[in-house]
């Protein structure tokens, strides 16, 4: 047997897969302080649920991501200090981030941290580190959607150019 045969577990990481690994729980924990600031400034009742979920799901990223670098010999970010709870009213308006700009704003990283799941999971040899990331691709997805369907449903979504009249085209 081989140094990469067996458990994935017992097989080390490569380089990538330790930056990747890393990087991710450095993100979660940005997403994590960057979230509970939103939700201060959030005043819609859904964006709120989709902001505690975002933060729920970074929680679980980062201990996951931790785990796996302590198990490896690997140092972490340290964790950000926990946000206090602000009321809405105190925070002055020209400073406040509106619904639609929180609502963007999450969809962008949503979309971002699809896409870097994607990276981790084809680069990685270790079939458990692939495996996590497409959990966390899969769990970004739904939230994506939501996030998706309420900018809809409040309008809050900014289509790129639509082509509403297409070009008519010679028939030869």
């Amino acid at each position: 047997m081989g140094i990469l045969s067996g458990n994935p577990k017992d097989e080390p990481m490569h380089y990538g897969e330790i930056f990747s690994v890393w990087q991710a729980s450095t993100v979660a924990k940005g997403a994590v302080s960057c979230y509970q600031a939103y939700l201060n400034h959030a005043g819609d009742k859904d964006l709120k649920k989709i902001l505690d979920a975002l933060i729920d799901q970074a929680k679980m990223e980062i201990k996951e991501c931790d785990t796996l670098l302590t198990d490896n010999g690997i140092a972490s970010v340290p964790m950000m200090p926990e946000r206090p709870p602000v009321k809405l009213e105190d925070i002055p308006v020209g400073a406040r981030f509106t619904d639609p700009e929180i609502a963007a704003k999450i969809a962008a990283d949503t979309s971002l941290g699809l896409v870097a799941c994607s990276q981790v999971m084809g680069q990685s040899i270790r079939e458990d580190i692939g495996a996590l990331f497409a959990k966390y691709h899969l769990t970004k997805t739904v939230l994506g959607v939501k996030i998706l369907e309420l900018s809809k449903e409040k309008g809050w979504l900014i289509p790129p150019p639509l082509q509403v009249k297409r070009p008519e085209t010679a028939n030869a």
